[in-house]
């Protein structure tokens, strides 16, 4: 039995979807974590994860800032917190398993690991250079043209801004995450350190890309490996021992140069 991951699938294209069609275990009982951005509408996340629930004997999702999206487009307009609660629900219809639900404990050839899938969000503490606060910081941002698409769709309700929203999460998840014992598998959309980062065309998009109150996460909570997405550079890095994958398919003229068809499972606990 394998643990394998993927994220940002984006089936709002057509090429996409056609790669989420091909998936396939190569075992039935093997896992697989979704790491965030399967689309921006409700029906399109309900088709990739009852799709891959088919497949896959467990299917783990950790959300990305594209499900929390509130389009004109979607039949379902709920906006932030609620929107993330009908999603919880939609998963748990599939049997999948989200960041609500308790920790699941994968037991394979290295031994038994707690597979942690997280919600946490990002706070505008990746600062560009020169920034102070966060209002300097998206000064930074929007004078280079550099914007999420975030600033306009992803609402923070209830709460009175994302970063509120994110350090709400951060606190509820860090109180979580320290009632586990032994090894661990930490997934969210974004790293749990800036590092990964660095290595952004456009560094002003770190504002969006996590924040900084989870960067001893992976030492913390005994990580054996930190699962993302978000970036949309798959590449492995390493991080006080700690192997850290992005595993994003990504758009498609991003993957298509890479000459391929299908999308690439990471298997999380290989030996190297």
């Amino acid at each position: 039995m394998k643990l394998w991951a993927t994220s940002d699938l984006h089936v709002s294209y057509q090429d996409n979807r056609q790669v989420v069609e091909a998936i396939a275990a190569p075992d039935a009982s093997d896992w697989l974590i979704v790491a965030g951005d399967i689309g921006e509408k409700f029906a399109d996340i309900e088709w990739t994860l009852g799709k891959l629930s088919q497949k896959f004997g467990k299917v783990i999702w950790a959300p990305g800032n594209h499900e929390l999206w509130t389009t004109k487009d979607d039949e379902n307009q709920s906006r932030g917190e609620m929107r993330y609660k009908q999603l919880v629900e939609l998963c748990r219809s599939l049997g999948v398993i989200t960041p609500e639900d308790p920790y699941v404990v994968f037991d394979g050839e290295r031994g038994p690991v707690t597979v942690c899938p997280l919600f946490l969000g990002y706070d505008y503490s990746f600062r560009p250079h020169g920034a102070t606060d966060v209002k300097s910081a998206l000064a930074i941002a929007h004078e280079a043209g550099v914007v999420c698409t975030d600033e306009y769709f992803l609402h923070p309700d209830p709460y009175p801004s994302r970063e509120a929203w994110c350090q709400a999460r951060v606190q509820e998840t860090e109180e979580r995450l320290e009632a586990v014992d032994g090894p661990t598998v930490l997934i969210n959309h974004y790293p749990l350190v800036r590092d990964p980062t660095f290595v952004l065309r456009y560094p002003e998009f770190a504002l969006w890309c996590g924040t900084t109150l989870t960067a001893d996460w992976h030492k913390r909570f005994n990580a054996v490996e930190m699962v993302y997405g978000h970036l949309h550079i798959p590449r492995t890095t390493h991080y006080d021992g700690v192997r850290f994958d992005e595993v994003s398919l990504g758009y498609p003229r991003e993957w298509k140069p890479r000459g391929t068809t299908r999308v690439k499972l990471h298997d999380v606990l290989r030996e190297s």
